[in-house]
């Protein structure tokens, strides 16, 4: 029993990583495992580009965030393994608290405002609860906090100003638990599948439902189709990571933005191409 154990767990290690072996093969994608970033990890052929973006914009912050060592396995917030490890290739470099609270729409909030809060842009930092309150994050470092007196969700003066980390995950934290994927889709606009971009969200709302962020994206020099890189937490919360393509083991992670697809087929959750949408501001 214990030997089956130790191979049950051997095998799931395995499949955790993407089909490419970090060899180039014929279709001209490669995984570069000793890269620590998105973009120095994920090789694309030279019949491909990466999409330009500003260096301090949201679309290369995510290209250029942190990888831990491949072949990590994705854990669960209680230190636990997630129960498949055959969805991810790689892990983002980024904690994912203590509480089961940073699942799905979370994981996407939650990249959304650390790149808010790295550049400085605190008014930026805001969400809707389930319920259209809006939390903002400027608030909450000036020592609002958000309480719920009588059914009535409110803000209350209870500490001092303070924009310190803590202060800032402790913020997120009640997001997450207000917060979902209902809630964050009615703050988003759709755009088309052919124009996808790093930051655009694959997202259902509902109960349950689910969402991914695009991490990054390249286009073919001579057609001009794009491809792109999609990263999620599941439930329980989770470590964020980059899902494989379970349709198309030549290009996994990457993904192919087809107009005449009906569905993007993810490990864990089926799409439509109606589904991709985009922060607003």
């Amino acid at each position: 029993m214990k030997f089956k154990k130790i191979f049950t767990f051997m095998m799931l290690l395995l499949l955790s990583s993407c089909s490419l072996t970090g060899q180039t093969d014929k279709s001209g994608f490669s995984i570069n495992k000793t890269a620590m970033n998105i973009h120095d990890r994920f090789v694309i052929p030279s019949s491909y580009k990466r999409i330009e973006y500003p260096a301090d914009s949201f679309q290369n912050f995510l290209r250029s965030f942190p990888l831990k060592k491949y072949g990590t396995p994705v854990k669960i917030f209680d230190g636990s393994l997630k129960y498949r490890q055959d969805v991810h290739c790689s892990v983002l470099d980024i904690d994912t608290g203590k509480k089961d609270l940073q699942q799905c729409a979370d994981a996407v909030m939650r990249l959304r405002a650390e790149y808010l809060y790295k550049t400085g842009q605190y008014e930026k930092i805001h969400f809707n609860f389930s319920n259209g309150f809006r939390a903002d994050y400027h608030k909450w470092k000036l020592g609002y906090r958000i309480k719920n007196r009588s059914n009535r969700i409110a803000w209350v003066r209870l500490a001092e100003p303070d924009n310190s980390r803590k202060t800032f995950r402790e913020y997120l934290d009640v997001v997450f638990m207000y917060a979902g994927s209902a809630s964050l889709e009615r703050e988003l606009k759709k755009v088309p599948i052919g124009e996808v971009s790093p930051g655009d969200v694959l997202i259902q709302g509902g109960s349950p439902g689910h969402a991914l962020i695009v991490m990054d994206a390249a286009e073919d020099i001579k057609t001009g189709k794009r491809i792109f890189i999609l990263a999620q937490s599941y439930m329980p919360a989770q470590d964020i990571h980059i899902v494989i393509n379970p349709e198309n083991d030549d290009i996994s992670p990457w993904y192919e933005a087809d107009p005449s697809a009906k569905q993007i087929i993810t490990p864990e959750w089926n799409f439509t191409i109606d589904n991709l949408m985009r922060f607003k501001d």
